[in-house]
């Protein structure tokens, strides 16, 4: 049984194959890239000199992505990280970047509730084709990270949002018919 809490661990052997020590299989980096949109940390170990790899090879993972036209950085930044790597600024760089990312995750499951909230608006044709190309989105943006999944606090939310939306379609049913006499 896997042990989501630590990182999965890889070993690339001298042939530079990738071994995946829980399955027991090899693996290629696509593999990786899997993982970690699933929501798991990876370390990866040269099996012979024990150096950790995992930043060289997550940073070929997202050069991959970018050559095949996946682009999620743009130039200005990328020009940007480069800079930092030759300036004073190569300091705070990667903790500003941590923190980034961390409010991205954190406003992550704050921005899918404000889209599915119950409103008027939701009930248009098409918002619920949105909401998913937005969750999906987001999920690419953070590599799955965060944890949008139903808990118990928030089915309870959604059944009262439920409730809601239905005394709003009452409501809204209601000025309508209201302006169908006034247009009269």
């Amino acid at each position: 049984m896997a042990n989501k809490d630590k990182p999965l661990l890889i070993k690339r052997y001298a042939s530079r194959r990738l071994y995946n020590t829980e399955t027991s299989d090899y693996v290629t980096l696509d593999d990786i890239s899997q993982f970690i949109r699933d929501g798991r940390d990876v370390q990866i170990i040269d099996l012979k000199s024990g150096d950790d790899l995992t930043r060289q090879y997550l940073l070929q993972i997202i050069a991959d992505h970018e050559s095949r036209g996946e682009n999620v950085l743009p130039i200005n930044v990328l020009n940007d990280l480069v800079r930092s790597y030759t300036t004073q600024a190569g300091s705070i760089v990667p903790e500003f970047l941590a923190a980034s990312f961390e409010m991205l995750r954190d406003g992550q499951s704050k921005l899918l509730e404000n889209m599915t909230k119950a409103n008027p608006l939701a009930q248009m044709p098409g918002m619920d084709a949105m909401r998913i190309q937005q969750e999906a989105f987001m999920k690419a943006m953070t590599g799955g990270l965060g944890g949008i999944g139903a808990t118990p606090a928030k089915d309870k939310r959604e059944a009262n949002e439920g409730r809601d939306l239905d005394e709003i379609k009452a409501q809204l049913a209601a000025l309508q018919q209201q302006l169908a006499r006034m247009g009269k």
